[in-house]
């Protein structure tokens, strides 16, 4: 028996995710999963199997606990004293599109893979995306 490799013909769909009243992570495993291709069963770790995201509400989506209060991201210029910090508070108020773009990237692997599969996640803030015309499926997060 021979072990199926998946190759670059393959046909990629457009799933929709809600955010709306779920948590941050539990939406960034979802969308994660199917950008990787996990859910498929020709699933191949080394090729790019994934398929298309849209998440939306991203702004209504929820931190539990006290991570509102106490969860920073920082980033770092490289000059002395170039550390910048933003609270989760703050940057869900701002841009909830960005908090939701980390967490997703923070899960996919960290090479070309993953940079090449996080380039087809579309996040919106709102409940309106612009990909109607490729008929997303609906997707519920558990």
């Amino acid at each position: 028996m021979s072990t199926f490799m998946a190759n670059n013909k393959i046909e990629r769909k457009w799933y929709v995710i809600d955010a709306a009243n779920k948590p941050l992570g539990k939406t960034a495993v979802a969308a994660a999963n199917i950008l990787r291709g996990k859910h498929r069963p020709e699933f191949t770790p080394h090729a790019d199997c994934g398929e298309f995201v849209i998440i939306i509400n991203a702004s209504k989506a929820v931190l539990t606990g006290k991570k509102l209060e106490q969860k920073y991201y920082r980033r770092h210029s490289g000059y002395i004293g170039g550390l910048k910090e933003v609270q989760y508070k703050t940057l869900m108020a701002t841009k909830p599109e960005l908090a939701m773009e980390l967490a997703v990237k923070g899960m996919l692997p960290h090479n070309h893979l993953g940079d090449k599969s996080f380039t087809r996640l579309k996040v919106y803030a709102g409940a309106n995306h612009n990909q109607q015309a490729q008929q997303p499926t609906v997707v519920e997060v558990k």
